[in-house]
C-alpha cells in the first residue's frame, strides 16, 4: 500500500495524490496547476501514474486547481469513474466546459501573436470535448454515506465547509490483513461564513493528508467582513472611483454578492451599481440556487425575508462581452466583481487595465494569490504591473480582506485536526501550502502533541 504526492506537494496549485493498493489505483484529485507558462505546461503534462492505469478519481470540490485537469486526464487514457457531491458535480459541468473554452482561446491568442516570429504553433492543454468526455464519467455521492468504488475499499463524504458541495474524504483501505484509514481534507473552511453549513469533523484515520495554506496566519473574524466591505465601497464611491473586485467565480462571488444584498437590505450601500462580469459566476449562481441542501441555518432564515439571496435592485449579471466591454468605457462609480481571483485570465484583467492606473479606484483583494500571480504583485503594491504583457503603474487604492477566506487559518486547522484521536494518529502529511506556511503548521501541530508532521516533496511516495 503507498500513498504518492504528485500535485500541491509544497506549492498551493495542482491537487493530486496517488493511493496504490492490490485492489487498484486511485486519485486523490486531478487539479491543474496554475502558475508560469512554462512550468504549468510541464506540469501538467505529467502524472504520478499512467491515466489507464488509474481506476478511480476522488474529488473534493470543484475549484479548478482540484478539477481542472480531469479532462487532460481522460483524453490521455483514463476510463474511471469520478466521485464527488452532487453538487461538485453541477459546479464541474460548469467550470470544466468553462476551463476548457480558457484552453482553446488562450492557445489561439498565443499563435496569432507568435504567427508573425514564425514560432510553432501550441495546442490547447485539453479542448472542450475532452471536458465533456470527462463529464460523462461522474459518479455523484451523498454526504455521510459511505461507498465501495473498487474491492477493498470504503469512502465517505463529508461536508468540509469550503464552498458548495466540498467535501473531507475518508478511505477505509483493506489489503488482505491490513486495514488503513486514510483522511483527506481537501480544502477546509471556515466556521460562521454565511450561506454554507460549517466544516463537519472528519472520522479518526491513521494518515492525514491536510492542506496547509494558511498556516502561521489567523484571518480577520469573518463577521468583520460586511462592516469592511461598507466602509471600502463607501469611500471609493464617495470619491467617485471604482471599486474592482477579482473574485473567484465559486464561492467567494456568491458570498460578495450575499454581503451586498445585506447592506442594500439595511440601507448601507451607496446608490451605485453593482455587475458581476464573469459568465462562469452568473452559472454558479444559478446552481448555488439549485442546493439550498448546502446552505446554513441563517441563510434558510435570511431567505424567509428575503428569497433572493444573490440579487437586488441595483445588481447586474453581465454574460456578454460586450456588455463587460462598456464597463471599461465608464467613468462612473461603480463595483465590478470579476474572475479570475488570483487575476491570472479572464475578463478581470481587462477590467484592471483599465483602472488600475486611476487614485480614485480601489482594487480589493479577497482571496489568497499564490507566488508569480498579478493578483500577488497587487498585493505587494508593486509600483508598476503588467498586465497582457505592458506596463501599467498602480495608483489605485489596494485593499486585502483575507476575512473571505474560504480557507481555515492556522488556529482553525489545528482545531479542526485537534478533533481526531491523536494516539491512532500515526502520520501527517501537509499539501497545498507554501513551504513557510507549512513549517508553521507543523510547529503549531506538534505543540499540540501530533507526531510525524511532513511535508511531502513533489513525486515522494510512502510505504502505509
Amino acid at each position: 500500500m503507498k500513498l504518492t504526492f504528485w500535485g500541491a506537494a509544497r506549492t498551493v496549485t495542482g491537487s493530486m495524490h496517488l493511493v496504490e493498493y492490490e485492489g487498484g489505483r486511485v486519485l486523490l484529485d486531478c487539479g491543474l496547476f496554475q502558475g508560469p507558462r512554462a512550468e504549468a505546461k510541464r506540469r501538467n503534462g505529467e502524472y504520478p501514474a499512467h491515466p489507464a492505469s488509474i481506476d478511480a478519481v476522488l474529488l473534493s470540490h470543484a475549484h479548478i486547481d482540484h478539477s481542472g485537469l480531469l479532462p487532460a486526464l481522460h483524453r490521455d487514457g483514463f476510463r474511471g469513474r469520478v466521485y464527488a457531491t452532487h453538487a461538485t458535480v453541477d459546479l464541474c459541468e460548469a467550470m470544466l466546459r468553462d476551463s476548457a473554452h480558457i484552453q482553446e482561446k488562450d492557445a489561439e491568442w498565443v499563435n496569432r501573436r507568435d504567427r508573425r516570429r514564425g514560432a510553432d504553433q501550441v495546442e490547447p492543454l485539453y479542448r472542450m470535448e475532452d471536458a465533456d468526455a470527462v463529464l460523462e464519467r461522474f459518479e455523484p455521492v451523498d454526504y455521510g454515506v459511505p461507498f465501495s468504488p473498487l474491492p477493498g475499499l470504503e469512502v465517505e463524504y463529508r461536508d468540509a465547509g469550503h464552498i458548495l458541495g466540498s467535501a473531507t474524504i475518508g478511505l477505509t483501505v483493506r489489503e488482505g490483513v491490513r486495514t488503513v484509514r486514510i483522511g483527506f481534507t481537501g480544502d477546509v473552511g471556515r466556521a460562521e461564513r454565511p450561506i454554507l453549513r460549517d466544516p463537519q469533523p472528519m472520522a479518526d484515520c491513521d494518515v492525514l493528508i491536510t492542506e496547509s495554506t494558511y498556516g502561521g496566519e489567523t484571518h480577520e473574524p469573518p463577521d468583520r467582513a460586511k462592516e469592511r466591505l461598507a466602509q471600502i465601497v463607501g469611500r471609493t464611491a464617495a470619491r467617485g472611483g471604482k471599486v474592482i473586485i477579482p473574485a473567484f467565480a465559486v464561492g467567494r462571488t456568491q458570498e460578495i454578492v450575499h454581503r451586498l444584498d445585506q447592506l442594500e437590505n439595511e440601507g448601507r450601500l451607496p446608490q451605485i451599481p453593482v455587475f458581476v462580469d464573469s459568465p462562469l459566476a452568473v452559472n454558479v449562481t444559478d446552481i448555488f440556487r439549485r442546493h439550498p441542501e448546502c446552505y446554513d441555518a441563517d441563510l434558510r432564515a435570511y431567505i424567509e425575508e428575503d428569497p433572493n439571496p444573490f440579487g437586488f435592485r441595483r445588481l447586474v449579471y453581465i454574460r456578454d462581452v460586450e456588455d463587460s466591454k462598456r464597463l471599461n468605457g465608464s467613468r462612473l462609480p461603480m463595483v465590478i466583481i470579476s474572475a479570475s481571483g488570483m487575476a491570472e485570465a479572464g475578463r478581470i484583467l481587462h477590467h484592471l487595465r483599465n483602472n488600475v492606473a486611476d487614485d480614485r479606484n480601489t482594487v480589493l483583494i479577497v482571496g489568497y494569490c499564490a507566488e508569480h500571480t498579478l493578483g500577488r504583485r497587487i498585493i505587494e503594491r508593486q509600483p508598476e504591473i503588467r498586465i497582457f504583457g505592458e506596463p501599467h503603474p498602480l495608483r489605485a487604492e489596494v485593499e486585502v480582506m483575507n476575512s473571505y477566506s474560504a480557507h481555515a487559518d492556522e488556529p482553525e486547522l489545528v482545531r479542526f485536526i485537534g478533533h481526531l484521536d491523536a494516539q491512532r494518529l500515526q502520520r501527517i502529511f501537509l499539501v497545498h501550502g507554501d513551504p513557510d506556511r507549512q513549517v508553521a503548521l507543523a510547529g503549531a501541530l506538534e505543540r499540540e502533541g501530533h507526531r510525524n508532521v511532513l511535508a511531502p516533496r513533489r513525486g515522494a511516495s510512502f510505504e502505509l
